[in-house]
């Protein structure tokens, strides 16, 4: 509870900041610059998911377990996911134009795929430092440095986005990217900062132990396969949508610019009482994997409960919210009411969502990746062959919201049914 709560606090600072973040990048390159960014976004993800390749919940898991050297299972993978990163720079800058000229239909988002390549070995290391703290369920340092990071990010955005527009839209959109570098750093700091006194660092520190490593990946890969797959279904969503609706007559402005309002606007909104669930979840890993090792079923099923009951707290009201009165929120936020009709028909759907990442979890917690990644696998599957068919439809961007919340609603679903079985509740 206690690490709910600084989470809890923390997530509402920083979602905040999130916020204002939003309302400069919205106000300063537009919906068609908003567009853009969003077609380079689940391809942005997606590198990441690879980048980190599950080592923060790995690692937090292993520590929460108490039985390793901390130091050495931290900072030997560094090494790793530093030549991971290495590939994936090298492979980014080989297919960066083929994505955007042939797959996106969209060559202004070039420098932008460019950029992602830069940005991967930062975020891998601050991902693994944040993984030793959640395992030790110290929450301060997570916090303290994500709000560290957002007010970094927002001072470099709003200096450097109004210089680069001058030299056109496809540079602010890179430069975008780009600062994530600037907030990563000042995290990674914040965070060796707060790392004991005793972690006093050596070359030895940083050599693979082979049975660290193997207990890392044993929990990492199947631990990362549920978000790599939901991430590969997101990473095609702009490259089926550009192919099928420019191919039966939808202009490219109207791709950019209603994907750009979908996923620049609502999906954002939708997505801000996630800032809680997802709390509830970081906390809820190393109570639950320590629970389900020692045998307190009860124990742990009454936290999930707990979980879900404070995720669906906050999920209900933003819903009635986002139904009854959603120009409020597209205004005060965007300065615009484009989207209205799209948020109405979503906000239903992401109150099921919004107990989503509590059940996965739960399942990751209790060495039951693989049913989660099964869920996820299943749905994104599903996702992608109902996009395929709907978006021929010309019915819009609706095909995509249609498929979107049939998966919402089968990966939950899918997810409750497993974590009930091996819970016996």
């Amino acid at each position: 509870m206690k690490s709910t709560i600084i989470l809890l606090i923390g997530g509402g600072i920083t979602k905040l900041l999130g916020m204002v973040i939003k309302i400069v990048m919205t106000r300063a390159i537009g919906t068609e610059g908003i567009g853009l960014y969003m077609l380079i976004s689940p391809t942005f993800m997606l590198l990441i998911a690879i980048a980190q390749l599950g080592f923060p919940i790995a690692i937090s898991t292993l520590v929460a377990t108490e039985k390793k050297n901390n130091k050495n299972l931290v900072f030997s993978i560094i090494p790793i996911a530093l030549l991971i990163n290495t590939f994936l720079l090298v492979f980014v800058f080989l297919i960066s134009q083929t994505l955007a000229t042939h797959l996106l239909h969209e060559e202004r988002v070039y420098l932008g795929i460019l950029s992602m390549a830069f940005v991967l070995p930062f975020t891998s290391i601050s991902s693994i430092l944040r993984g030793y703290f959640f395992g030790k369920q110290r929450m301060i340092p997570h916090v303290v440095s994500n709000i560290t990071e957002d007010l970094v990010r927002l001072v470099v955005l709003a200096i450097g986005i109004p210089y680069f527009l001058g030299f056109g839209l496809e540079y602010a959109v890179a430069f975008i990217i780009l600062s994530n570098i600037f907030s990563e750093c000042s995290s990674i700091l914040v965070l060796f900062f707060f790392l004991p006194k005793h972690f006093k660092l050596s070359k030895q520190d940083f050599i693979p132990n082979k049975q660290n490593i193997k207990d890392i990946f044993s929990i990492s890969l199947p631990a990362t396969g549920s978000r790599l797959i939901g991430n590969i279904g997101a990473f095609f969503e702009p490259i089926i949508l550009s192919f099928i609706l420019l191919r039966i007559g939808y202009s490219n402005h109207f791709m950019v610019t209603e994907y750009g309002i979908l996923n620049g606007y609502i999906m954002p909104i939708l997505l801000m009482p996630s800032f809680f669930t997802t709390a509830i979840s970081q906390a809820l890993i190393p109570t639950i994997s320590k629970a389900y090792s020692h045998g307190h079923f009860k124990y742990a099923k009454g936290k999930i409960k707990q979980a879900i009951g404070f995720s669906l707290l906050i999920g209900i009201p933003m819903t009635i919210l986002f139904e009854l009165i959603p120009e409020f929120a597209l205004q005060f936020i965007y300065n615009t009411t484009e989207g209205v009709t799209y948020l109405r028909v979503l906000a239903p759907v992401f109150l099921i969502f919004y107990v989503q990442a509590p059940l996965t979890a739960a399942l990751q917690a209790m060495g039951k990746a693989k049913e989660a990644m099964a869920g996820t696998l299943q749905g994104m599957i599903l996702r992608t062959v109902l996009l395929l068919f709907l978006s021929t439809l010309h019915i819009g961007m609706y095909g995509l919201i249609i498929a979107s919340s049939v998966n919402i609603l089968y990966v939950t679903f899918h997810q409750y049914k497993y974590v009930k079985k091996y819970l016996n509740v």
